[in-house]
């Protein structure tokens, strides 16, 4: 097996879905590339149907791709056999879902619910699982309602408490659907500051796919999805020194591994590109230069 640098990696990641008739297939991922580093805090938004949340069951081994490879700390996920999955899904991921029902046990404590993943597992004796469940519950702020049956939590304190659940087995890898689609403003953004503190805190590898803009600016990387691709990427930088602003970013494009270039929306708007681009090469900046033509190709254009 060929080592990958990356953690993470897809590679011309297809995903059809059959429809309700089956001789008709509806694309969910197309050709979707990803490369992402152990410890990343990652934000992927993209509207509704984009493929956010099959991108997740692909990464979490809950779905296959119709074709590509998805390679996660170099285990090649769509390859693994189903016990090899159950045991993926136990101790190398963690999971958060949009609605809190996904999440918990509604009549167990949360304690007991942050105790769960860990006892299904067998990791630990009761003691250790009790520690480990505190701390998490402590690490999120609801070290109060440690007792309370989680169909007693709010909204808010649901989801918290689902983020510790996801901790549970100690993850290399956290997974987030939209883990603030149903909160309100001030609930969504302590979620957010929550999944901050601890990916710097515990190193973890977090990935939140969302259409809350609001995570931007919480992430080093923010991707773009859209039809089942990345078509952009923001990157904090500024004179070489990361920023906490959304707008001290780079726009960065994708070039896939068959040599596609996708360019941010926003850049293509401000050039006016269209149909037909011209490509030279600056010998001076060593770079390679866009330039927009008419949509219809004549000679000497």
């Amino acid at each position: 097996m060929v080592m990958s640098k990356s953690y993470i990696e897809l590679k011309d990641v297809i995903k059809l879905y059959e429809t309700d008739i089956k001789t008709i297939k509806v694309a969910a991922l197309r050709g979707l590339e990803l490369s992402l580093n152990q410890g990343d805090l990652v934000a992927v938004i993209g509207p509704s149907g984009s493929g956010k949340t099959t991108l997740i069951k692909m990464l979490g081994g809950i779905e296959v791709p119709s074709s590509g490879e998805v390679r996660v700390d170099n285990q090649i996920i769509n390859s693994l056999k189903r016990r090899q999955l159950v045991k993926y899904r136990r101790y190398d991921v963690g999971f958060m879902w949009q609605l809190p029902e996904k999440n918990l046990l509604p009549r167990l404590s949360s304690l007991k619910n942050v105790m769960m993943p860990m006892q299904i597992a067998h990791v630990g004796s009761r003691q250790e699982r009790i520690k480990r469940a505190n701390e998490l519950l402590d690490a999120v702020g609801l070290s109060s309602r440690k007792n309370q049956s989680a169909n007693k939590l709010s909204g808010g304190e649901a989801q918290r408490v689902a983020l510790a659940v996801s901790l549970s087995n100690k993850p290399k890898l956290v997974l987030a659907d939209e883990p603030t689609g149903e909160l309100d403003s001030l609930n969504a953004a302590k979620i957010i500051e929550y999944i901050k503190e601890l990916n710097k805190e515990l190193g973890q590898t977090f990935i939140v796919v969302t259409h809350d803009n609001r995570f931007a600016s919480m992430t080093d990387l923010t991707y773009k999805i859209r039809d089942g691709t990345i078509y952009g990427i923001h990157r904090k930088f500024l004179n070489g020194k990361k920023t906490t602003s959304i707008y001290d970013r780079e726009h960065l494009g994708t070039l896939d591994s068959f040599g596609t270039l996708r360019l941010p929306d926003d850049l293509i708007t401000k050039a006016n590109l269209k149909l037909y681009v011209r490509f030279e090469f600056n010998k001076d900046k060593k770079c390679i230069e866009i330039h927009p033509v008419s949509d219809k190709i004549e000679e000497g254009s």
